[in-house]
């Protein structure tokens, strides 16, 4: 990947209907802030014309970087991410959804000289009562297992400096469901300076949630597991 200030990453799981919205949405954004910056869209092996609507979108769009993978889930697919962008000053992750909007990502780059990590807390979120149940655990599990620093430890709206997570991207297991409620634990535990800010949400009206009812209990229970088990074997780093 070529150096720049700013890599986007972003994980796209059959997002036809919105991706190109999305996409021109943070490209406006990033070319008003005047940075240099690449997109990362990462289709996860999308089964809808996700994967031709962003090379579509590449031609037009110097800025944008499509990779095409056999699916293997959010969380593998942030990690690698992660670790293609290393080479960036800045990695901002966010979701494909357009469930948060650009506008707030001015504030986190203006602030993100006095910070290592800048959250978007996202706010009056519309989720079903067990999302929430997990959301509220999730908080619980990092807080008593790294300490408390950020609220919402799975937010896909965060601005990270690439020199110090470049550790905990490789320290990650491939196969971790929810790298991001772990990078927000070691966050914590290695007392980053953090800035949260709150962001409005809108509910998702296009794509497809990948994880529904039973299946989404059994992973927040794999993700509350390898959660703890990070904090006791990667004490060290």
């Amino acid at each position: 990947m070529s150096k720049c200030e700013l890599a986007l990453v972003m994980p796209v799981y059959n997002e036809q209907d919105i991706i190109g919205e999305v996409i021109r949405e943070w490209t406006n954004r990033l070319n008003q802030l005047k940075i240099d910056y690449q997109i990362h869209a990462y289709n996860d092996g999308s089964k809808d014309k996700t994967s031709l609507i962003l090379r579509q979108l590449a031609q037009r769009n110097s800025r944008l970087i499509v990779h095409d993978q056999a699916n293997s889930g959010h969380g593998p697919t942030l990690i690698r991410a992660y670790r293609d962008n290393l080479d960036a000053e800045w990695i901002f992750q966010v979701d494909s959804d357009n469930e948060m909007a650009t506008d707030k990502f001015v504030e986190l780059w203006e602030k993100k000289n006095g910070y290592q990590f800048l959250i978007g807390r996202r706010k009056d979120r519309s989720q079903p009562f067990v999302r929430k149940i997990i959301s509220a655990v999730s908080y619980w599990v990092v807080k008593i297992f790294f300490g408390a620093r950020v609220s919402d430890v799975n937010c896909p709206y965060r601005l990270m400096k690439t020199t110090s997570f470049k550790d905990i991207f490789f320290a990650l297991p491939d196969d971790m469901f929810c790298p991001n409620v772990v990078i927000s634990g070691w966050a914590a535990r290695k007392r980053f300076a953090v800035y949260e800010t709150d962001i409005p949400t809108q509910p998702r009206m296009t794509g497809e949630v990948s994880i529904k009812r039973l299946k989404l209990l059994r992973a927040a229970v794999r993700s509350f597991s390898q959660t703890i088990h990070f904090a006791f074997s990667h004490n060290h780093i």
